[in-house]
C-alpha cells in the first residue's frame, strides 16, 4: 500500500511524524513546506515541497492544487492522510476525485469544532478521526481515537 503523507510544517508535520508506527514499514510519499526541520528529518524519504502560505492565499492555493494533481496522478497513491492544514485541501479534494482512501486526523487542540481546513475537506473524506468526544457529538461521522491510539 501507498501513502502519500501530506501536512504543513511545524506542529502539523510533528503529528503525522508521531504517527510513524502506522506507516513506517509502507511505501510513502511526503508533502509538506520546506523548512531546516522538514529538511532535516526528511532526508531518507521522498518530498515533494508545497507553497506557502497556504491560508487566504489563492495563489498558493492554485499552485499547490496543481502540485497535487501532478502527484497524485504521476504517484497514484493508495491512501492520503492529512493532520492539516491548508496544504490538505488541495489534496484531498483531489485525492478523493481519484477514488483514493482519503483521511484527516484533526488536531487534539480542536475540541468543539473541527479546523477550517477539516470543515472544506469533510465531503471528500474516507475518515475523519476526533480526539474528543465533544467534537465526535458536533459530527457524528467522525470517528473517536484518544491520542494514547493514535
Amino acid at each position: 500500500m501507498k501513502f502519500l503523507l501530506v501536512c504543513s510544517s511545524g506542529g502539523h508535520f510533528k503529528a503525522l511524524q508521531q504517527l510513524h508506527p502506522f506507516w513506517e514499514n509502507q511505501e510513502r510519499l511526503w508533502v509538506t513546506f520546506r523548512t531546516a526541520t522538514t529538511e532535516a528529518e526528511l532526508t531518507e524519504e521522498k518530498v515533494f515541497w508545497a507553497y506557502s502560505p497556504t491560508n487566504r492565499n489563492f495563489p498558493n492555493f492554485c499552485r499547490n492544487l496543481l502540485l497535487a494533481w501532478q502527484v497524485i496522478r504521476k504517484n497514484r497513491p493508495d491512501v492520503i492522510i492529512s493532520t492539516g492544514a491548508g496544504v490538505a485541501v488541495p489534496f484531498l479534494i483531489l485525492g478523493k476525485l481519484f477514488g483514493k482512501k482519503t483521511i484527516f486526523i484533526e488536531s487534539i487542540t480542536r475540541i468543539n469544532t473541527l479546523s477550517l481546513s477539516a470543515k472544506l475537506t469533510l465531503p471528500f473524506l474516507s475518515i475523519l478521526y476526533v480526539q474528543w468526544p465533544q467534537l465526535q457529538a458536533r459530527y457524528p461521522q467522525a470517528e473517536l481515537v484518544l491520542p494514547q491510539e493514535l
